[in-house]
């Protein structure tokens, strides 16, 4: 365990932040878990203790394991609660104003010495640790989703973080199992700067006809061995996430290789954001996936 961390906080209770809290806990870590109402907590610890249970069946973690995570656990809609911690992980939605204003009503409650971290995906670390009382302190530490299986976070400085923040921040990642790989502050980072483009070329093949939605993720899982192929895996991400990622590459590195595809914001713009919205590539209303196209 990082030696200066002994209590976490986690703000946001959706799938990454839940995960985070989920992982952390596991780790031994006191754990506050915040988000804006009692509905998103409740789902959020819900969620958690879903996971858990998952992990128990499946061999991974033990029951009395599962119990003392559980214990770890606290969350609440107050961010004074947070006064304490060591850590601060903000995994909100990606709205870099929604995240300025956050850290404007964080900021004063917490420690000096606390570290504040985003999993933000894209979004510039040293835009934001600008609003921020501590860019010496600020710096990115992105999981990856789902955060209990995947095993890497990318840790990101941005021009103000200092070597103690960094250090620390590796130090905990590998307390929690997890691989840290370190990314320069550029648009997207490592894994997304990547991975959309590969995702937004599917598209661009799909939507100029030259495979059908199965015949794509068919091919590159059985010719490429990836184990989702690039339209379920859009789905399962979001493809409004999808598309914010491409509008910020295209925007932040000025490469026309970068553009959205014209389909991408077509499904988007009819609500058909994959998974969470029940209709994306694949329509999962029934009882098995059928792609849309």
């Amino acid at each position: 365990m990082a030696e200066s961390i002994k209590r976490v906080g986690v703000i946001g209770a959706g799938a990454m932040g839940c995960g985070v809290a989920h992982v952390s806990a596991i780790a031994g870590y006191d754990v506050h878990l915040i988000d804006i109402g009692k509905q998103q907590i409740e789902r959020g610890l819900a969620t958690i203790n879903g996971n858990l249970a998952r992990q128990v069946t499946s061999g991974k973690l033990s029951d009395d394991d599962r119990k003392k995570a559980l214990k770890l656990i606290t969350a609440s809609t107050d961010l004074q609660d947070l006064a304490s911690a060591d850590i601060v992980i903000e995994a909100i939605t990606e709205d870099e104003a929604e995240k300025r204003a956050l850290y404007a009503r964080l900021c004063p409650i917490l420690k000096p010495e606390t570290l504040l971290a985003s999993n933000t995906s894209s979004f510039s670390i040293t835009r934001l640790a600008a609003a921020t009382d501590r860019p010496e302190r600020f710096m990115g530490v992105h999981f990856m989703n789902p955060v209990p299986v995947m095993e890497l976070v990318e840790l990101v400085r941005g021009i103000a973080t200092d070597e103690a923040t960094f250090e620390t921040a590796r130090e905990f990642v590998r307390a929690l199992g997890k691989t840290p790989t370190v990314s320069e502050d550029f648009p997207a980072f490592i894994v997304n700067r990547i991975l959309l483009p590969m995702i937004n070329e599917a598209i661009y093949v799909l939507y100029e006809g030259v495979g059908t939605v199965d015949h794509i993720d068919t091919a590159m899982k059985l010719g490429a061995r990836h184990p989702m192929g690039p339209l379920e895996l859009a789905d399962f991400i979001g493809l409004d996430t999808c598309l914010s990622g491409m509008q910020m590459l295209h925007e932040g590195l000025a490469d026309n290789k970068y553009r959205p595809c014209p389909l991408l914001v077509k499904y988007v713009d009819a609500g058909w954001l994959g998974r969470k919205s029940g209709r994306g590539f694949y329509d999962y209303r029934g009882e098995d996936p059928v792609p849309t196209r």
